[in-house]
């Protein structure tokens, strides 16, 4: 009986945690995003040449987020990990992305407009864009963060 009762309390407050992870997401109103209307931002964690614009909760703290990010043709992110799981949606353009620490756009795949990968916490991952500005969906629960094998690559460094 008292492994029941300690279950059915985890059980309650599991569920009540995960409903305040949910609260702290939600949008003040309604609104309308398209990629002309919205604010871009230099991305500063991302080789010179990215923009970003944050459409739901805060990637600095530890919620889920949504945020869109705009890559020029032709560009490349290096290898690098992200703290929590990642779920990225080609909303505009084309998106390669490669697991592993040395970039070889060979041993990756192509992602065309409306398609999806998610990206499990710690894994090593490489990313590209061809010749034409790519747009994708970024969902993930924050801090947000972005580590690069080497140190080198890292834009705020220089």
């Amino acid at each position: 009986m008292k492994i029941l009762m300690a279950a059915m309390i985890i059980s309650f407050a599991g569920s009540v945690f995960a409903q305040d992870k949910i609260d702290r997401m939600r949008a003040a109103k309604m609104e309308s995003f398209t990629p002309e209307t919205v604010h871009w931002n230099d991305e500063p964690i991302l080789p010179k040449g990215a923009k970003s614009v944050v459409l739901v909760g805060d990637p600095n703290k530890a919620e889920v987020f949504i945020a869109w990010l705009k890559f020029p043709s032709n560009y490349p992110i290096p290898p690098h990990i992200h703290p929590f799981t990642e779920a990225i949606t080609v909303l505009r353009g084309e998106l390669g992305n490669g697991m592993g620490e040395i970039f070889d756009t060979n041993k990756g795949e192509m992602l065309k407009t409306g398609s999806s990968f998610v990206l499990p916490a710690g894994h090593t991952h490489y990313v590209w864009t061809t010749d034409e500005e790519t747009i994708v969906q970024l969902i993930a629960t924050g801090p947000w963060g972005i580590t690069y094998t080497n140190p080198n690559d890292d834009p705020r460094k220089k």
